[in-house]
């Protein structure tokens, strides 16, 4: 199915796509390969800014089940995801591409503090711009926070990079039966619980009528043909 093209676009990539084959932390050729792939997309003349997870490092609702405050827990976490953009920064600055860290837990030293004007200035500059530490405040996923920041940035689309090419019955790892959707609306994903992001992240890309399309970021070259309207890739919007 070929997707309209998108001009802004925000990218929502996991913490797990920087860690390559290991199990843990972040490895610099998985980082240098994911900023390659960005770098090509952002050649082909979009707008890009992103949000990383930070699960490669921490997990907040990992380490609250364990009895951690679920608080504090989520703080740590939004510290993960500062480790990763800047890895991520570093690998698309290394790639030629001008970048900023803007991070909604102000820490000066290493990022800029995130202010919605500003980052729109530096899109308009062709920076690409990681938004960091989620949206600042516990309880809230890196989703919710790229929807978001999807909203604000006043982006076309919503593009969540996965290790599967779409959104399925059921899990294709564990179900081979299991068969992938071309497209949805928002009010079926919801319905049908199919954990494409958290619930709040769908219903507030659904109501600012952000796309949300679903694709494999670990497949070389993916991300630029999804971007151009090719690939495959499942995408979720409003109307049948």
């Amino acid at each position: 199915m070929a997707l309209p093209r998108f001009n802004r676009i925000l990218l929502k990539v996991s913490g797990e796509a920087l860690m390559g084959q290991g199990q843990f932390g972040i490895d610099p050729a998985a980082v240098a390969s994911l900023a390659e792939e960005i770098a090509q997309a952002k050649g082909e003349g979009h707008e890009l800014c992103l949000v990383v997870g930070g699960g490669n490092i921490f997990r907040g609702m990992a380490a609250a089940a364990k009895g951690f405050d679920r608080a504090t827990a989520d703080y740590m976490g939004m510290l993960a995801t500062v480790m990763n953009a800047l890895a991520l920064q570093n690998a698309l600055e290394k790639a030629g591409i001008d970048t900023r860290v803007l991070s909604a837990i102000p820490m000066s030293s290493v990022s800029e503090p995130y202010i919605r004007r500003r980052a729109l200035r530096h899109l308009e500059k062709g920076r690409i711009v990681l938004f960091a530490a989620g949206t600042g405040n516990p309880y809230f996923t890196t989703d919710t926070a790229a929807a978001l920041r999807a909203a604000e940035m006043g982006c076309d689309a919503l593009f969540k990079g996965t290790s599967v090419d779409g959104i399925y019955t059921a899990d294709p790892k564990k179900v081979a039966s299991a068969e992938r959707y071309d497209k949805l609306t928002f009010s079926r994903v919801l319905s049908d619980d199919l954990k494409v992001m958290d619930a709040a992240a769908v219903a507030l890309c659904r109501d600012n009528n952000i796309p949300i399309v679903v694709f494999n970021i670990r497949q070389p070259g993916n991300l630029a043909k999804v971007i151009a309207g090719g690939g495959t890739a499942t995408i979720v919007q409003n109307g049948e």
